[in-house]
């Protein structure tokens, strides 16, 4: 069941945030509880601000607008949580377990790392993303505490040279011992890198390090893909690499100066 609806505060409507939900949506108080908790309904103002509307009891004003984005199936997911790498206090290092995403989308956040990261610290501290990893995805990803830290730290990011980033992937055939592929990706420059770590003829996969010095949207699946040796468990990219134990593509490394203490960082997850 999926509800996809905006509804407007109008002056005989209840200003209870739950009250108006209960009277314009056909779902119980406690379903109602669960999604606003998960993040799955939002709050514009009269000036236009949204944000993820959580607590039941909030105030309502006339002219304001809900949106309510609602999925039974995605609310029924229990997100694995991620491991916590390193805290530097402005910023934290997470090692992300498959099927999360980085952060939410409209239909809620529940099962995102930003989303987990931020109920993990006591007391609360603010999180902001700094990059991103494929919902299939797992290993390495940073969350900063800070607007600053966030800021100098996505410019690593940005800067493909300030920043090394290592993955362990395992793909379907026999690759080279090494290369380097720099396809463009959507008309973006895009350059990977790839060193063979093990070749096992029975299941006919290779084992390789890859570094990547760009971002781009499915970077290392299509890369490795458009030579022939796609991601095995890509559930979007390639043919004959399809299988039951999940996409086998993981950030195991990540070194760069730090811009708040200047020291040299390195974090591992293996």
């Amino acid at each position: 069941m999926q509800i996809d609806v905006v509804l407007e505060v109008e002056a005989d409507d209840s200003l209870i945030a739950i009250d108006f939900l209960v009277d314009n949506i056909e779902l119980s108080k406690s379903r109602l509880k669960d999604m606003m908790n998960k993040g799955a309904v939002w709050h514009v103002d009269g000036k236009n601000h949204r944000r993820r509307l959580r607590r039941a009891m909030s105030d309502l004003a006339v002219g304001d607008r809900l949106e309510v984005f609602y999925d039974d199936e995605l609310l029924a997911i229990r997100p694995p949580l991620p491991k916590l790498i390193a805290d530097h206090v402005q910023y934290s290092v997470w090692d992300k377990p498959p099927g999360l995403l980085s952060q939410g989308t409209d239909w809620g956040d529940h099962a995102s790392v930003l989303r987990l990261v931020e109920l993990y610290f006591k007391p609360r501290r603010d999180v902001f993303l700094v990059h991103r990893l494929d919902r299939e995805a797992s290993g390495l990803i940073i969350i900063a505490h800070a607007r600053k830290a966030a800021a100098q730290l996505s410019a690593l990011f940005a800067d493909g040279k300030a920043i090394t980033k290592r993955y362990r992937v395992e793909v379907l055939g026999d690759a080279p011992e090494s290369g380097e592929i720099e396809t463009p990706i959507e008309g973006q420059a895009a350059r990977t890198r790839f060193a063979k770590v093990k070749y096992e003829p029975h299941p006919n996969r290779s084992t390789l390090d890859v570094w990547i010095e760009t971002g781009r949207k499915h970077q290392i699946r299509r890369h490795m893909d458009s030579i022939g040796f796609p991601v095995m468990g890509d559930p979007r990219y390639g043919v004959g690499n399809k299988n039951n134990e999940g996409m086998r593509l993981k950030a195991v490394e990540i070194s760069f100066d730090c811009p708040i203490t200047g020291e040299h960082q390195i974090f591992s997850a293996h």
